[in-house]
């Protein structure tokens, strides 16, 4: 754990949202053009889905491999020279002419960008206690609702006005910027270099043990099931809204920016009611709540405008609302010297899931001679089902002992749990 002054610390937490707003951005900017893209590729929403699925699992896969070799490296380093290769990917996506390129691309995107999340998260597990951890991971979550507010809507406009591929040149433009500042602020990260990692030789059955390792596996399931449950509805209310609704680019816009302007402040208030009252019981909380929003978009009638603005609000506002505690949660579950591996491995589950839930939501969408989305409730229905079971599995999740006390449920001082043997050595670990 490294001791940062508190000012400091806040600054280096806000520049990695910063960090976090450009991979948020590039992957949902992709949700609001779809039919954009699809107009300008001639495909299919399944194969619309497949391009948005190409990025997550390529994320996954990286975020994977960089398990065993991420806390081989001083952490500053890494994260700059994954974020220029992110800005490199941004340009190719710009310039793809075809729908093969564009796959290409967006599956070179993923590579960079899942380094940069897991590369981001053991940052944040490493500088912040573990009291603070909820309200940190708020404002790395405020990235999501910078994307939404400024990001995505700004995408939509300039892509409307101009070319489905300028909100890609934008992207790479701010990466680059904040690549910069990066630069000058982030300090040397190492002192986990400090201890002396394993032959590279054993790095992959290590990796196996980590991904094997009972505590981890519970963790890795609800990570699963809740990004599964959320893509088999999220990328696919553009295309609904415009093939079914009638809505124009410009109401895309204003609906991600309201949404983006609600959740800017929320993230934050549910960090620290996470930290309060415990990171479990508010997981829980908006899990449930999370569970009628997603009913009511994926079977939305014929409303007016004015009423979707509101609605998409409050729908973005639950749905971020369970993630920030379960993001809290996961990175008390390793110890402190497999937290870098662990995180890793954690982020290719999560892309494994998005991955997953995009490309099963397309599968199990179809569009009628009008050319209307037609199967969109079906996704809702296995969305929640997947969502209530979170809602009990979360109750499996054990966190490393001496952290229990911060989750506010099972593993408390109050609530016995039952022992677990130590981590094994993990790959890229002392």
């Amino acid at each position: 754990m490294y001791a940062l002054p508190q000012a400091r610390e806040r600054r280096l937490i806000w520049l990695l949202a910063l960090v976090q707003f450009t991979l948020i951005m590039d992957f949902m900017v992709m949700m609001p053009l779809g039919p954009q893209i699809m107009r300008a590729f001639q495909i299919s929403p399944s194969q619309f889905a497949a391009a948005v699925s190409a990025y997550s699992w390529c994320s996954g896969l990286s975020a994977l491999l960089a398990a065993t070799y991420i806390d081989r490296f001083d952490r500053r380093k890494l994260l700059l020279v994954a974020y220029l290769l992110f800005a490199l990917s941004n340009v190719a996506c710009a310039c793809a002419t075809s729908y093969p390129l564009l796959l290409a691309s967006r599956a070179f995107a993923g590579i960079t960008g899942g380094v940069l999340g897991a590369g981001v998260m053991a940052i944040i597990a490493d500088i912040v206690p573990v009291e603070r951890r909820g309200a940190a991971t708020g404002i790395i979550m405020t990235g999501f609702s910078m994307a939404a507010i400024a990001g995505v809507p700004a995408g939509v406009m300039i892509g409307a006005y101009f070319h489905w591929s300028a909100p890609f040149w934008l992207l790479a433009a701010l990466t680059v910027t904040i690549a910069v500042a990066t630069a000058r602020i982030v300090p040397s990260l190492s002192e986990h270099l400090s201890r002396r990692a394993p032959p590279l030789a054993d790095t992959l059955p290590a990796l196996g043990r980590l991904l094997t390792y009972p505590r981890h596996v519970r963790a890795f399931a609800l990570t699963f099931l809740i990004m599964l449950a959320h893509m088999l509805v999220i990328p696919f209310i553009s295309p609904m809204l415009v093939a079914n609704h009638g809505v124009a680019p410009r109401g895309i816009s204003l609906l991600y920016m309201a949404g983006g302007a609600a959740t800017f402040f929320t993230s934050r208030a549910i960090g620290r009611l996470a930290d309060r009252i415990g990171h479990r019981a508010v997981f829980r909380i908006f899990g449930a709540l999370a569970l009628v929003p997603v009913l009511v978009v994926t079977h939305l009638p014929n409303v007016p405008f004015w009423i979707m603005v509101p609605g998409f609000a409050l729908f973005m506002i639950i749905s971020s609302g369970r993630i920030v505690p379960m993001q809290a949660i996961l990175t008390t579950v390793p110890d402190a010297k497999h937290r870098g591996a662990f995180l890793s491995a954690n982020g290719a589950v999560q892309s494994l899931g998005t991955g997953c839930g995009a490309w099963l939501g397309g599968l199990m969408l179809s569009s009628d001679p009008a050319g209307h989305i037609v199967g969109y409730g079906l996704n809702g229905w296995v969305s929640v089902g997947l969502a209530a079971l979170a809602l009990v599995w979360v109750g499996q999740v054990r966190s490393d002992a001496g952290r229990a006390s911060a989750l506010g449920g099972p593993g408390t001082p109050n609530t016995p749990t039952t022992a677990t043997p130590p981590a094994p050595e993990l790959a890229g670990e002392a």
